[in-house]
Order: C-alpha cells, then structure tokens, then sequence
C-alpha cells in the first residue's frame, strides 16, 4: 500500500501546538456519552428489578439511548476523535520507516492494554467501548500510512459489511434459518470474543471502524484554511441525505436497510451518526478557537478523558449498585445524575490538570502504549 504524501505547510501547523479543537470536542463528547450510559443503564436496572420504563414526553425519547435520535452519537464523534488523534500522533512519522514502525508498535501497545483493560471493566460496565477502542487502535496501526483515499475505501467496506451481515441475518431470520452461530456463539468460544468485537458487540468495528476512518482523514486536513467548511458541507450532505432515505415507508428488508437505528447497523445510519460527529466536531471547534478561556476547562477534562471516563463508572456503580443511594427512574433522574457527576469531574479534572497534569490512567496508558 502507497505512502501517504504528507502537506509540509499543514503538518508545520499542526506541529507547532497543541490543538484545542480536538481535547474541548473529546470533554464535551464524554459529557454526552456520560448522560447516555447514565440513563441506558439506569432503565437496564430498572428492567431487571421488574420496573416499567416511561416512554412518555419528547424529552424521555430524545434520550432514548437505544433508539432515539441522540443514541450513539456522542460515542461515535468519540470515535471520529480518536481517529484525529492518531493522525495527531503519527504525523511526525510519515515518510521515515524507522519512527513508521515505532509508532505501529506504539498504537499495538495501546490497543492491545485497552482491550485487556476493556475485558475486564465488561465484567462490572457490560458494552464498554473501550475494549472496541482497543482493537480500533491495533488495526489503525496497520493504516495509518496509507493514502486517504483507501482509508475512505476502508471505512466504506466496514459499513457495507455491517449492513449486509444485518440484511442477511434478517433474510435468514424470516425464512426460518438458524444464525445463531454468528449471533450467539458459545459464551466461552474464541469465536464469541471475535464476533463480539467486529460483528455483535454494543461498538462493533462493523461498522464503527468507519468513524475512525473518517477522523484519521479529518485529522490529515485540520491545518487548511478549507477544512472546517469540508467538514461542515459533508457533515450537512450525509445527515440529510440519510434523513431523506430514512423517510421512505419502511417495509420488509428495506426497514432494517434505511434504519436509522444503531441496532440496524445500517449504511443510512452510519452516515447519519458520521454526518452528526462532523458537524459536532466542526462547531465545537469553531468555538474552541473563539472562546478559549470559557472553554478551557473542557479542553482539559478532554485530555484526562480515559480517567474521566473510568471514574464514572465505578461512580455509578458506587451510588446505584452498592450504596443504593439512586434508584432507576425517568431521564430527569440521570440528567441531574450526569450534571452532578461532570461539575465534580470537570472542577476536579481542572485541577488536576493545571496542578499534577496527566491523570493517573492516562499516566499508566502512556507508561506501557509510549
């Protein structure tokens, strides 16, 4: 596979400093996934102790986090982030074969703690991404050098081979045949781990390996004057273009292929979820850039986000499993949850930050990944 061909004036700017877009879109990112995961698991709680859930009110379905409109969304500008951010790590490296490798070995490092670290957080925070971010990295070490182009084509296969796994399982399903071999495999099977991972998992690299593919092109073009407006035009293109597919009467096959539902995995909602993160991505940027005393403290909540995102769950399942202290209820109930718990992570997160600097996860992320 051909070398990419990186631009002197943009990798100049981008070496320069430190980006503010990317650690202030990550902090706000989280934020969402925080309220997300919140509330999911509040209602699985709630399911488990035989409570009715509410379906009542426009807000409880805007946050629905299994099928509403903001469902996966903060998650997979998470990922497009990530994606960024290897391009932000390896830049220096293209072009020189020894720094290339080091730095193959460096997200293989990473990746693989990740998914260790991922296996065993499953056992307490059941659909953790940080496992599907592990493999994520192993497999961006093998990209990372190539054109932008087969990085798009890659991502395209990705989504493509989500959709029609998803398409021949409903074919299979209707016609009566047995796909339990892909969809349920043996608990303690080879097999169950790997399909997990790329097939059946909450974040499975079919398709979401196509949003980090898209954040490693972003992340090629943030020095151009240009790349907001791209991102801002493609972003508006996909989200309307898959509304206007996801409108069309939904019947038989064609339900589960124009779905919007990150159940479905469709091609329609990748595009619609990748749409959503660029636009994300672009606005908060522009903001960063505007008003960087205001936010600031989400600039540094960005770079403690493995932390951040490790304390919220053993916070959860301190004040609900063991403490008892939240019961599951409406969405009123994790909103006030999050808020609570992102005032105390960001104050504390900014103090962290500006007194000790790397938070202790990240410290030993960077310790073994480099």
């Amino acid at each position: 596979m051909d070398l990419i061909e990186p631009n002197p004036a943009v990798v100049t700017i981008l070496t320069s400093n430190r980006l503010r877009g990317p650690d202030v879109v990550r902090g706000v990112a989280l934020i969402g996934v925080v309220v997300m995961n919140y509330h999911g698991y509040l209602i699985l709680r709630g399911n488990a102790a035989g409570r009715q859930r509410s379906d009542s009110g426009w807000v409880e379905s805007l946050f629905d986090p299994f099928d509403g409109p903001l469902a996966t969304r903060f998650a997979a500008t998470f990922v497009l982030v990530a994606g960024v951010s290897v391009t932000l790590l390896t830049r220096r490296a293209i072009g020189d074969p020894v720094r290339v490798h080091e730095m193959r070995w460096r997200l293989i490092r990473r990746g693989v703690l990740l998914y260790l670290v991922g296996l065993l957080l499953d056992e307490i925070w059941a659909g953790t991404i940080i496992l599907y971010y592990g493999v994520m990295f192993v497999l961006a070490a093998g990209i990372f050098t190539w054109r932008s182009r087969w990085v798009v084509a890659c991502g395209i296969v990705a989504a493509i081979a989500a959709a029609s796994l998803r398409l021949w399982q409903f074919d299979r399903a209707r016609n009566g045949d047995d796909t339990t071999w892909l969809s349920a495999p043996d608990r303690d099977s080879v097999r169950r781990h790997v399909f997990e991972v790329f097939v059946n998992g909450t974040h499975p690299l079919l398709p979401w390996f196509a949003f980090l593919c898209a954040g490693i092109v972003l992340g090629r073009v943030l020095g151009a004057p240009w790349w907001r407006s791209a991102a801002t035009g493609a972003g508006l293109a996909l989200l309307i273009g898959s509304a206007l597919l996801a409108a069309i009467p939904p019947s038989g096959a064609w339900a589960v292929a124009f779905s919007v539902s990150p159940r479905d995995r469709s091609i329609v909602y990748v595009a619609s979820a990748l749409g959503t993160s660029l636009l994300a991505y672009a606005a908060i940027d522009a903001l960063a850039e505007r008003f960087p005393a205001a936010t600031d403290p989400l600039r540094r909540a960005g770079q403690l986000t493995l932390s951040l995102y490790l304390a919220h769950v053993f916070v959860f399942n301190l004040v609900v499993d063991w403490l008892g202290w939240i019961e599951p209820a409406g969405v009123g109930v994790a909103l006030t949850f999050a808020a609570a718990f992102w005032l105390v992570a960001i104050a504390g997160g900014t103090w962290w930050h500006r007194r000790i600097g790397r938070g202790p996860a990240e410290h030993v992320y960077r310790s073994f990944g480099g």
